[in-house]
């Protein structure tokens, strides 16, 4: 008897090809914010208050490939109270499979995204791609690591980055209580194989790229059904509300602005 149950076909069904979704992404913090919106003044409240697993990677020191706690990181695992519903409901599904999410990230402090998109990644870079320089370089950046809110282009709060809003949060999928299931790359994996499609392209995979190509797809989908949208780059990654939802989405303006815990 397959443990996945109805969850099944959902581990069957292609992930879109994510070239439309990258493309669109680009600029998606000039995206209008509805201001008026009822859900704008939202709070954010700790999710594991709701019942959700958890543990913030940046303020763990066991969160590979850093291995100690980021300077700035706080350990709750803040999240708009609309999106923190919307989890409990993915986690409802998943309870008949013996599944349930585990949060990695939240809302995230200024100092953290801004050491991985000004410090952390460039030097990276710098180690694996010594030609990248400049544009070249900031463009690879922010492939993965928006600039922070408050500096350079998006200086005020009509384009915060996506973390800051309280609506975007870094997840996988485990067995409850349990080990997660394998998704074929680390968490905050820098390069393409962190691409929500890259298990799509080809058929001659591995044992273990089969099995990470289908919790990609559980996990792509169950959260899709709950309206959020993930970014195209990170298996990981999903928005509701934010900016980059409402880009690549074709919602006219963002629900949520800036925002901090209480």
């Amino acid at each position: 008897m397959n443990p996945f149950g109805s969850l099944q076909d959902y581990r069957l069904r292609p992930i879109p090809d994510q070239a439309g979704a990258r493309l669109r992404k680009v600029g998606f913090r000039a995206h209008p914010i509805n201001a008026a919106a009822e859900r704008f003044a939202e709070p954010l409240e700790d999710a594991r208050i709701a019942g959700l697993a958890g543990e913030n990677a940046y303020y763990s020191s066991r969160t590979p490939p850093y291995y100690r706690r980021i300077d700035g990181a706080v350990e709750g695992l803040f999240l708009r109270r609309g999106v923190t519903a919307r989890l409990v409901a993915v986690n409802a599904r998943l309870a008949g499979a013996g599944l349930e999410l585990f949060l990695f990230d939240g809302w995230r402090p200024r100092a953290v995204q801004a050491y991985f998109h000004d410090v952390w990644m460039p030097q990276h870079l710098a180690e694996r791609q010594p030609g990248l320089e400049g544009a070249q370089l900031l463009a690879e950046v922010e492939k993965y690591w928006s600039a922070p809110s408050g500096t350079g282009e998006a200086g005020n709060e009509k384009s915060p980055a996506p973390h800051a809003t309280g609506g975007a949060t870094d997840l996988t999928l485990r067995w409850r209580g349990g080990a997660p299931l394998w998704m074929g790359s680390l968490f905050d994996d820098v390069t393409a194989i962190a691409h929500r499609d890259h298990f799509e392209r080809g058929d001659d995979l591995s044992f273990s790229d089969f099995e990470a190509r289908a919790n990609r797809r559980l996990l792509h989908w169950v959260m899709a059904d709950e309206g959020f949208i993930g970014h195209p780059d990170e298996w990981w990654h999903f928005s509701f509300g934010d900016q980059l939802w409402a880009r690549l989405g074709g919602f006219e303006a963002a629900l949520y602005g800036l925002s901090s815990p209480p």
